[in-house]
């Protein structure tokens, strides 16, 4: 008689965010509201909430590499998550885990800078970023503003989110979720975009009334569970974008205001 079915397995390699509604804390509480086993690999203890980062802490390069090496030696991951890496030792340490295992399916949320404005990606870690670990990964997931970072300027019009979301697959070879939630107006515009496929526009209504703290993080995590369970990146991405969107239509209210729902 066969044995149970393995719970499929994420991993995320990303910041603590002492506040919980980012990082990794984030991403554990979508893994497992989707059905799928978090694993983890502390890149950056932070201090903070959802107003203010007041200090970030580096784990060393080597440390993390032994995070993610130990998880890999015992679970069969089934996809792997990136959030915020710091430094461009870490992000190396991070591409060369990815080079061993070259099937693991990974989405690569470029983080930069926090809601509240702290920057999170220093600034000789952008072309580490770009060199060795975007080429590396299945889906990245820049907003607008990593999105000029690495393009050189900024999308302002839905067009411009395509152009842009394009323009990012063919330079890394890899898909695009290029998110438009910084663009002014009551209407929501994201980008789906893959070498060799039309661009893909999603449209939506923003949700009043919801911090949106941990928005990013949550939706590349529900991605990546999605991802586990053998979704393709097409459909990973819409149900995701579902899952964020419940979290906001049904927030929590922990004080001073409401969040997403996990």
């Amino acid at each position: 008689m066969p044995g149970p079915r393995p719970t499929p397995v994420a991993l995320s390699v990303a910041g603590s965010d002492s506040g919980g509604g980012a990082g990794v804390q984030a991403d554990l509480l979508t893994f497992a509201a989707l059905g799928v086993y978090g694993t983890t690999a502390i890149t950056c203890v932070t201090a903070q909430n959802p107003d203010s980062v007041s200090a970030v802490h580096a784990v060393p390069a080597r440390v993390i590499g032994e995070q993610m090496r130990q998880v890999a030696a015992f679970f069969r991951i089934g996809a792997m998550k990136t959030g915020m890496l710091l430094r461009a030792a870490i992000i190396r340490e991070v591409a060369r885990f990815l080079a061993e295992h070259p099937r693991l399916p990974v989405v690569v949320d470029p983080v930069m800078v926090a809601t509240s404005g702290a920057r999170l990606l220093q600034q000789d870690a952008i072309r580490a970023l770009a060199d060795d670990l975007l080429p590396r990964a299945s889906l990245i997931t820049p907003n607008l503003d990593e999105a000029a970072v690495l393009l050189g300027s900024r999308p302002q019009t839905p067009d411009e989110l395509k152009e842009a979301a394009a323009a990012l697959a063919s330079r890394f070879g890899t898909a695009v979720l290029l998110k438009g939630g910084h663009l002014s107006g009551d209407r929501l515009f994201d980008v789906l975009a893959r070498p060799g496929h039309r661009p893909r526009l999603f449209r939506g209504s923003r949700i009043k009334n919801v911090d949106t703290h941990g928005s990013g993080c949550t939706l590349s995590a529900a991605i990546t569970a999605l991802l586990a369970r053998d979704a393709t990146i097409e459909e990973a991405v819409v149900g995701a974008r579902r899952y964020l969107r419940q979290g906001m239509t049904r927030p929590v209210f922990p004080g001073h205001r409401r969040f997403i729902a996990h």
